[in-house]
């Protein structure tokens, strides 16, 4: 007899549990780094507020990661589980490529691109019916995954690398890559936010489908 085939593998529960903490901790360090210096600029160099195309609340101590103001313990933080991210996630790839995860499960096939079918997956999605569809997921969940592991983290990855004194001296050309250095801070300020939006909204939809059975599934890999 054929043993079950699970839900998720594996290596796909391992990443998101190890993804989720690296998110929560970098987000959190993130936000202590944001208050020493609040304003957003493009181009290679800014200080001055009319230089700024943003400027950003101070983010209070319940919010970062320590909860008080240091910069430099934030930054220790930021490093170590940059690399956690990093490294999960390329072992992610490898294997999720490996056993065909993401062209089986994550890649959207080119009908479902179709506006009647996104349409017709945003009106179940309304009705909060989720399990619509033959395959593992639905297509805007399709389009929002491939979109999480395929531009926002890598973006903020190399992002990250951009702004790092000692990657910018091995590689000056990195930071130019994303318009000059206070560029890549911008831009890694907005993915970091896009990826707060995309753990708000994924929980919320966890919440709406069953909660218990949902958590269960990640951990133990559920039936497929």
């Amino acid at each position: 007899m054929a043993k079950p085939v699970k839900r998720h593998a594996l290596s796909t529960r391992l990443w998101h549990w190890i993804n989720a903490l690296s998110v929560a901790v970098l987000f959190m360090s993130g936000l202590n780094i944001s208050n020493a210096h609040r304003r957003l600029y493009w181009g290679d160099q800014g200080f001055a507020p009319s230089q700024a195309w943003l400027e950003v609340p101070r983010f209070p101590g319940w919010m970062t990661i320590p909860d008080y103001y240091s910069l430099a313990v934030a930054r220790d933080w930021h490093v170590v589980f940059s690399l956690v991210f990093a490294f999960s996630l390329l072992a992610f790839l490898i294997v999720a490529i490996a056993n065909c995860h993401l062209k089986r499960d994550i890649f959207a096939r080119a009908r479902e691109w179709k506006p009647s079918n996104i349409g017709r997956d945003v009106r179940e999605h309304l009705k909060f019916n989720f399990e619509h569809g033959g395959a593992k997921y639905n297509v805007l969940q399709k389009i929002a995954y491939s979109g999480v592991i395929l531009v926002l983290i890598p973006l903020m990855i190399l992002t990250g690398m951009a702004m790092s004194p000692g990657m910018e001296a091995a590689w000056p050309w990195l930071s130019e890559v994303f318009g000059g250095r206070q560029s890549a801070r911008s831009i890694h300020f907005l993915a970091a936010w896009g990826l707060f939006a995309f753990f708000v909204i994924h929980i919320l939809l966890v919440l709406a489908s069953g909660p218990a059975r949902q958590v269960r599934d990640m951990i133990t890999g559920g039936k497929g």
